[in-house]
């Protein structure tokens, strides 16, 4: 049995992030099934790739609960979106990662209001990470909403 000796912020933090995680696993997974079965295999593919990272995310925060003495457990997932087009989606899953940005800021910023180092840059690595899918998400929502004559690829 663990016995968490962390900060229950930074436990509840970590908590919330892995349900998140979680979350975006399940959202990115269906996603990449059903834009597949509408014919657009490279967004589908990158969307699988979206998937892969989130896992990681996943797997590191298990291994920082792991080590700050905690069980990890993901109170609850949330449903996976599905809308009617890719652009659609997209502007879905931006929102969500935004999300996501504020989530590790927060946990940053209490981190180093506290001097708590470790955990401090623990969460800005994610952080980092999940502000570069955001701008991708939003460079790709950008390409799509270009007029049809000035797009060259759009994935």
């Amino acid at each position: 049995m663990l016995t968490a000796s962390a900060d229950h912020k930074v436990l509840g933090y970590l908590g919330r992030a892995l349900s998140l995680e979680f979350s975006a696993v399940q959202m990115y997974s269906t996603q990449a099934r059903l834009v597949a079965s509408w014919g657009l295999a490279e967004p589908a593919e990158k969307l699988r790739a979206e998937a892969s990272e989130e896992m990681e995310h996943v797997d590191r925060i298990i291994a920082r609960m792991l080590a700050l003495g905690a069980a990890p457990n993901a109170s609850q997932l949330r449903p996976a979106y599905v809308g009617k087009s890719l652009i659609e989606l997209l502007r879905h899953d931006h929102a969500f990662e935004l999300e996501l940005v504020q989530l590790y800021r927060d946990a940053a910023v209490y981190c180093a209001n506290r001097g708590d180092h470790d955990n401090r840059l623990f969460f800005e690595a994610i952080l980092k990470e999940e502000q570069a899918h955001g701008q991708e998400l939003a460079q790709w929502i950008a390409r799509l909403e270009q007029p049809v004559s000035s797009q060259g690829a759009t994935f």
